[in-house]
Parts: C-alpha cells; structure tokens; sequence
C-alpha cells in the first residue's frame, strides 16, 4: 500500500503557527526571566577537538558520548529483540516450565521501576558477573588487533566492563517489552494458520518457524519500531551508573562549562535526531512490507 500524499492545509498552518509561537514564547520568558547570555560558539568544540600530540582531529566529549548512544542502541536493539524473541515464543509455548520462565521475567521486570532495576542489576549481579568473566585481564592480554575491534564495536577497551554492564541491563530491561510485543503477535495470528499448518503434516516447531512468525513479523514492526525507539531514551538512565554516553557527557559539560541550555538544548536535538531516523527507517520498512 502507497502512503497517502500529504496535504497541507489550513489547520496544518495553525498548529505550526501555535508551535512556533509557543516556542517564541518560552524562549522570551527565557532570556528576560533568568536574565541567561546565550552563547553557541563553544558548542562545535565539544564535539570535535584537535590533538597536538596525535596530529589529527579526535572526538570530544559530546562526540564520544553520541557515539556511545549509538553503540548502546544497536547493541541493545539487537540482544532485546533476540531475548524478546525467544522469551516470546516461550509465552506461547505448550511447556509450562518455559511458560513459567517468560511470565517470571516479564512480570519481574516490567513491575520494578527502571532506576532501581538499574542499581539492582549493576550492583547485585553485574559486580558478580564481570570479575568472573576476568574481562580486564584478558584485555589487558589482548592484541593490538583486538584491541582495535573492541573500540570500534564497544569503545574504550578499558571502559568494556562498564558498557557490557550498561549494555545487558538495558537490553534485560527493553527485552521485557519485547517478548509481550512479539506474544501480542504470534497470538494475533488466526488459529486457522496453526490448523492448516498441522494439516499439512507440519509439527509445531516447524509451523512456528515457517508460517506463524514471518506472519508475526510484520505485525510487531510497528509496536517494536516505537519500543527500539524508547530504548534509545531509556539508554540515558544507566548515566546513573557512570556509564559514558551522551546524558553524561552533558552532564559533564553542563557542570563544567557553565553553558547549561546550550548543551542540554544540544543533547535534545540529538536524542531527536536519532529517535527520528529510526522512526523514518521502520516507517520505510513498513510500506515495503505493506507493497508485498
């Protein structure tokens, strides 16, 4: 199915008016009410810095902090929807032990606030897991070519055990929504499907795989684009954990500079910069699913 042409109309024009003026507004109220001097010109210099000693341009800390961002979302989007996944196919599963299994993780983590879900992890299961891996040893071991790869994929190799750490209880946390997204469509699929599947000679591993779940797919791509989406902005939470992506690096730069809505007015933009693009890049994937 073609999407619909965009029309522009006159209600479009006065909902834009009402936005542009209310920003005017709070923009106003800004500068006369808290008497603040904006100044821009040291925000370039936050993304990108030159290093004398290197030779070359580096990233600074808003440009590491985005980067971060980004890794988190890709890492994060694919072990969510890998956990989701499977957790839901288990939901719907004639086992009751692994019925049992999803509804225990899906119950557990969508009833604790994320915050204390974060410290719990970090602190309680995290402070366990990653001196068992040795995870700093064996970095400190490694090649320059691994070396290389880890920074590429996950950043600094001296800050992996964090970002592993940030990157599982994000993933733990988003996973949860994931697996009921993915049940709500493998349940949505007619019972009639299951039956000719099943007339067909088919056992259920096979129709599960081969019939029901490319049906699913394209049901859940809505509901997982808004969720992928809402990982990216949860992804500012585990700042609380000293994990370095973009709400720290703000954070920093906001108490060390001194520049407070310039760098959160920056960060925002770019928090909506990637949600946007995500949101243009499922929508696209929809209609081309919908075509065929």
């Amino acid at each position: 199915m073609a999407p619909h042409p965009l029309r522009f109309g006159w209600l479009d024009a006065l909902i834009l008016a009402i936005v542009f003026g209310l920003i005017s507004y709070v923009l106003y109220r800004a500068h006369s009410h808290f008497n603040y001097h904006w100044d821009w010109r040291l925000i370039p210099g936050y993304f990108l810095r030159y290093d004398a000693h290197q030779g070359h341009w580096v990233l600074n800390l808003l440009g590491q902090g985005l980067l971060a961002t980004m890794r988190l979302a890709f890492w994060g989007s694919l072990l969510a929807a890998l956990m989701g996944g499977a957790m839901g196919i288990c939901r719907v599963s004639n086992s009751l032990f692994l019925r049992l299994i999803s509804r225990t993780y899906v119950e557990l983590i969508r009833n604790i606030p994320p915050l204390v879900f974060i410290f719990i992890f970090y602190f309680f299961i995290s402070g366990q897991m990653m001196p068992v891996l040795n995870l700093e040893d064996w970095i400190a071991n490694a090649g320059p070519s691994a070396l290389s790869t880890i920074s590429w994929l996950f950043g600094p190799p001296e800050l992996l055990p964090n970002f592993l750490s940030g990157l599982i209880c994000l993933a733990l946390f988003e996973g949860a929504y994931v697996t009921e997204i993915v049940r709500a469509g493998i349940e949505a699929i007619p019972k009639g499907q299951w039956e000719a599947a099943w007339a067909l000679g088919l056992r259920s591993y096979r129709a599960m795989t081969q019939i029901i779940l490319p049906q699913a797919v394209q049901k859940v791509i809505p509901p997982l684009a808004g969720q992928f989406i809402s990982l990216i902005k949860d992804s500012s939470l585990i700042s609380l954990i000293s994990i370095q992506e973009l709400t720290f690096s703000g954070t920093e730069l906001a108490v060390s500079s001194g520049r407070v809505f310039e760098v959160w007015l920056t960060v925002a933009a770019l928090y909506f910069l990637l949600c946007f693009g995500l949101a243009w890049l499922f929508r696209r994937l929809e209609w081309r699913n919908q075509r065929h």
